[in-house]
């Protein structure tokens, strides 16, 4: 028996316009009220994972920033993983030397040092994963991280370093050029005590080694009282797979890659088609 869900947010719970639509919403809260403990699981931060919610009006327990800190339905920090200044360091110039925008993840927000290039590469990467969907939208939507504050403009990245108060979470990189990220992913993975995953084709993902969705996951379950067994996981990335290998059921969305369905135990219908509805519905 399922006793709880995980679920991813991009390419999963949100749709092409970074919207929860009310069938999975009404499944979500079908399985709260049966007692089933639904977690988002999410590489994005704090913030923007509830603002999302919010919309929707959907109270949930978070695991943030791929497991770099997992957080009560009050906002609490329960669990938090994050990258020694030393190691933030190594992967930022690793990113800086292979010509990849980054943005920093901290326990004050998030920042980058290029917001004009912030937008521009958000708009191409959802322009080019759904190309029929309404231009502006996506401006919008790529605008509002920034008007928002979820993501914060710095001239300079290394002030961040050296103040002890900020927190490295997570390092999110994202490049067209397939090649540059490759290289820098192939660098970053010989660096000892850190994770190296991705939520796109045109991005990667650094964090802590320990700050992977599946160990957040275990721990979350654990303090619960629920095993691995009873707990089912709904994803489309390579960023979903620690969870994949750890729970009972593994479900890829439609739109999920070859490589990630063949993982998994079922698959449900793409996160244009309510595929996460489909999937709790179906237990």
């Amino acid at each position: 028996m399922i006793k709880c869900i995980a679920i991813d947010m991009d390419g999963t719970l949100l749709s092409s316009s970074q919207e929860i639509s009310e069938e999975n919403k009404c499944a979500i809260e079908q399985a709260q009220a049966n007692g089933v403990e639904v977690v988002i699981a999410t590489g994005r931060s704090y913030e923007e994972a509830k603002f999302l919610l919010d919309k929707s009006n959907l109270i949930c327990p978070i695991i943030c920033l791929n497991g770099a800190e997992v957080r009560t339905e009050e906002g609490e920090i329960v669990l938090s993983n994050p990258l020694t200044k030393e190691q933030a360091i190594k992967v930022a110039k690793t990113l800086h030397d292979h010509d990849v925008y980054f943005e920093v993840f901290t326990n004050k927000g998030a920042f980058t040092n290029d917001e004009e290039k912030g937008i521009a590469i958000i708009v191409d990467i959802f322009l080019s994963a759904n190309p029929n969907v309404d231009v502006d939208i996506i401006v919008k939507g790529a605008e509002e991280r920034f008007q928002k504050g979820f993501i914060q403009k710095v001239d300079d990245y290394q002030f961040i370093f050296n103040d002890h108060s900020y927190v490295m979470n997570k390092l999110l990189g994202f490049s067209f050029e397939g090649n540059q990220l490759a290289k820098a992913q192939k660098q970053l993975k010989e660096l000892k005590g850190i994770a190296v995953t991705s939520s796109g084709q045109e991005n990667i993902e650094i964090t802590n080694e320990v700050a992977q969705k599946g160990i957040a996951l275990e721990a979350f379950t654990k303090e619960r009282g629920i095993t691995l067994q009873e707990t089912m996981a709904i994803g489309d990335h390579y960023n979903d797979l620690s969870m994949f290998k750890r729970v009972g059921r593994s479900v890829a969305m439609g739109n999920a890659s070859n490589i990630i369905k063949a993982q998994c135990d079922f698959v449900t219908t793409t996160n244009e088609e309510n595929g996460v509805a489909k999937a709790i519905l179906d237990i």
